[in-house]
């Protein structure tokens, strides 16, 4: 009889088992739940105007160089210059200046995500390329400059394009 028993009654090592395993569920859901959204998955807070879904903010993948239209800033907005492949709706931003901040990019847009964000983390006279999906019609806008912290980032327009 002392066998039938046992068997009833659970084990320590799976008590153990059970619980470690509620443990993992636990964790991974506190994970994935806690984790920022996409636009701010640079592993720090982004930007103020990344929180909202009108936005789209990507840190740029560093580049050699851009292909497309190009235009740069003045030193105001530390000479930040940006490009456009209107084949590919990839953005490239080249930091113009030697500092601690970001070279940046947002494309306006009248259809679809109102903003999107191109940041370029990796220091002077670096490229860097975001891969944006916009649509080809309406009109969008570029501007450049630079992330000073979460709340401001100085921007100057560049040229506005459509149907590209």
């Amino acid at each position: 009889m002392s066998g039938v028993a046992e068997e009833r009654t659970p084990s320590v090592s799976r008590m153990r088992t059970f619980r470690a395993g509620v443990l993992a569920l636990v964790l991974t859901a506190v994970a994935v739940f806690a984790a920022p959204p996409p636009s701010m998955a640079a592993g720090d807070l982004y930007f103020v105007g990344c929180e909202g879904s009108y936005a789209s903010c990507q840190t740029g993948v560093e580049v050699a160089g851009p292909v497309g239209v190009c235009r740069t800033t003045g030193s105001a907005y530390h000479s930040t210059q940006v490009c456009i492949d209107y084949n590919g709706d990839y953005v490239y931003v080249r930091d113009g200046q030697v500092d601690d901040r970001s070279a940046m990019a947002r494309i306006d847009s009248e259809l679809g995500l109102a903003y999107r964000y191109c940041r370029n983390p990796y220091g002077y006279n670096s490229w860097a390329r975001c891969n944006f999906d916009w649509s080809e019609a309406g009109e969008k806008e570029v501007y450049a400059g630079y992330r000073s912290n979460y709340a401001t980032m100085p921007l100057g327009y560049l040229w506005s394009f459509s149907n590209n």
